[in-house]
């Protein structure tokens, strides 16, 4: 049975080549809102972190209804790092709508996903999207998007893809590059025309794969995903299994049933196959089992999600002003909670160490991590944090490490620069070529040497470069790369920084603190331009004396620190250094912080 009544859609691209405000316009326009409804912009960036970074970071579910037909839009992450997202929701869908931004042109992260899309068969709309931009290269990209196509071996129908030119912002989509459009129908037409509708069996015995799971405090974990074959209903007894451990079956009864109808989810008492649904009442189920009717299970075929290329060490936070501003500060707290996460994030990795205080977590890349860490630090928990290390494999004997592929946009006077310093960390240059008035280059580098380069990179082009990089295989390792080029000023006594200690520890380096800043011994204040690390008292007063000579109590000029953010923090870390998390404030220090015993250790080294 094919039924027309439906479509099921992604829509995929690289970051910020706006998939979020395309959704946007998309429902406005299906009708979803009432006309006088105050509707915030990027409606589906639902959380916190994701307004504030303008990022999405977990694949959302949405639909909306074009002519009697209910199109089901799945709004997925443009991040390299959240990848896993990517992967798994396309088993959800039977087309893609693969945007590009109308300047920049197909980036890695377009490579990437579009790949996964061409593995599965899927249909393809290609949307240049930001046509509106004063830079945009419309007839450019759309060949750009072509040479893509055939680069990854995309079939004759696939080639033949349809090509619309949008502008998110202005609600506008059309068929030809000169002629702007007026709404979005060209759009909604192309979606209903080109993408199948699903061709399901809705009379066989049901079956439905999870391709994500939401967790709710009251019901438990909800399980998303498609119906495959069948029907399912509410209070139905089922067998959910895992396709890669078929022997682990469990009896199961699903309690309720969503429908997605623009943003709300709608209970209802059945689903036909095709169709997207949210079900709860399953205790355990996770991310790519198989739900069947009870006693008949037969699995679906589900990709492995790609494993995780870099760990970091989560610990209890032992540092002396610990307890202060946190409330979950012990290890059970972050145990509890790290193992809560790995219900929702299936790239995630948390294994035990030898210290029930420390847990080693593995992801996709160091901005995985940071939003893991930001997350946990706004819902009121302290930790350390180590420095973020690769994870090696071996292969054939030899060991391996995992490369990334990183793209770069920058003004043609910084080329030489940004050359010479991914050289060092043994980037090989594999493309280089003019977009427009500035230059692309593309590079396999070592992960590792990624690491604390983006504030470098920010440095060198004055701010005006782009860079983006995702996970391209593991090929044998490349040598040493130099570490971090300055040390950190470090803290002599525990007190309050005051403005003549800072005064006097500013003329060894840039500081990262200001005066009535609380500090303890061994906690970093600062960076010295010199490659070791220097102690450095900036709770130091001024003695008063009975005489005073003019101009001796002049106001003492601070230069401004530099505030450092989180991501800025992972990427300054040394390896003998930790970063303290807590809800109101981000430290650096030492590992051992008595400044007596690692002058002790550097002189047994």
């Amino acid at each position: 049975m094919v039924r027309e009544d439906l479509r099921n859609v992604a829509i995929i691209a690289h970051v910020d080549h706006g998939k979020t405000t395309l959704v946007d316009e998309m429902l406005k326009q299906s009708g979803t809102f009432r006309e006088n409804q105050v509707v915030n912009d990027r409606v589906m960036d639902s959380n916190d972190i994701e307004r504030e970074r303008g990022i999405t970071i977990l694949a959302k579910n949405t639909s909306i209804f074009y002519k009697d037909v209910k199109i089901n839009v799945i709004d997925t992450p443009g991040h390299a790092d959240f990848g896993g997202e990517v992967e798994r929701v396309l088993k959800m869908v039977n087309g893609v709508i693969l945007l590009v931004d109308a300047a920049e042109g197909p980036m890695p992260q377009t490579r990437f996903v579009l790949q996964k899309a061409l593995e599965m068969g899927h249909k393809i709309i290609v949307v240049v999207n930001k046509i509106d931009r004063p830079d945009a290269r419309l007839d450019e990209v759309g060949d750009e998007v072509l040479e893509l196509l055939l680069d990854l071996d995309a079939s004759e129908e696939q080639l033949e893809s349809p090509i619309l030119y949008c502008s998110g912002r202005d609600g506008t989509a059309s068929m030809s590059p000169t002629e702007p459009g007026t709404d979005m129908v060209p759009l909604f037409d192309q979606i209903l025309s080109y993408i199948p509708a699903p061709e399901v069996d809705t009379e066989g015995s049901m079956q439905m794969l999870v391709s994500s799971i939401d967790y709710n405090e009251y019901v438990g974990r909800i399980a998303i995903g498609r119906v495959e074959r069948g029907e399912i209903r509410v209070n139905q007894e089922v067998t959910v299994g895992d396709y890669h451990e078929t022997k682990k079956q469990y009896r199961g009864k699903i309690v309720t049933i969503y429908q997605i109808e623009g943003l709300k989810r709608v209970p209802c008492d059945s689903a036909k196959a095709g169709d997207i649904v949210c079900i709860s009442g399953i205790e355990n189920i996770t991310i790519g089992d198989t739900i069947c009717n009870f006693g008949e299970f037969e699995a679906v075929p589900f990709v492995k999600i790609s494993e995780p290329t870099v760990e970091m060490t989560f610990s209890v936070n032992d540092s002396p002003f610990a307890g202060r501003e946190g409330k979950y500060v012990t290890s059970r707290h972050l145990r509890d909670r790290l193992f809560k996460e790995l219900l929702k994030d299936v790239s995630l990795r948390v294994s035990e160490t030898d210290s029930t205080d420390s847990f080693r977590v593995a992801g996709r890349g160091e901005m995985h991590l940071s939003i893991l860490i930001e997350n946990m630090r706004r819902e009121g928990y302290e930790l350390g944090v180590s420095t973020p290390r690769v994870l090696y494999r071996e292969i054939e004997g030899k060991l391996n490490e995992p490369i990334e592929r990183l793209v770069i946009d920058v003004p043609e006077d910084c080329v030489g620069s940004v050359m010479e310093k991914l050289g060092a960390r043994k980037g090989e240059l594999t493309q280089m070529a003019p977009v427009g008035s500035r230059m692309r280059l593309e590079f396999l580098i070592p992960a590792r040497g990624l690491f604390g380069y983006k504030s470098e990179f920010l440095t060198d082009t004055k701010g005006e470069g782009i860079m983006s990089s995702v996970f391209d295989s593991y090929q044998p390792y490349k040598g040493d790369i130099p570490k971090r080029a300055t040390g950190s000023l470090v803290a002599f006594e525990t007190g309050e920084a005051v403005t003549y200690g800072l005064y006097n520890a500013q003329e060894r380096g840039e500081l990262f603190i200001k005066a009535g800043t609380p500090v303890y011994e061994g906690m970093i204040v600062g960076a010295s331009p010199k490659q070791e690390d220097l102690v450095v008292n900036v709770c130091k007063k001024k003695h008063l004396t009975n005489t005073r000579a003019s101009g001796s109590d002049d106001a003492l000029r601070l230069i401004p620190p530099r505030v450092l953010s989180l991501e800025d923090s992972l990427e300054f870390l040394a390896d003998d250094e930790l970063l303290e998390v807590t809800p109101k404030n981000i430290r650096i220090r030492k590992k051992t912080l008595s400044n007596t015993q690692r002058a002790k250790d550097r002189a047994k080294l």
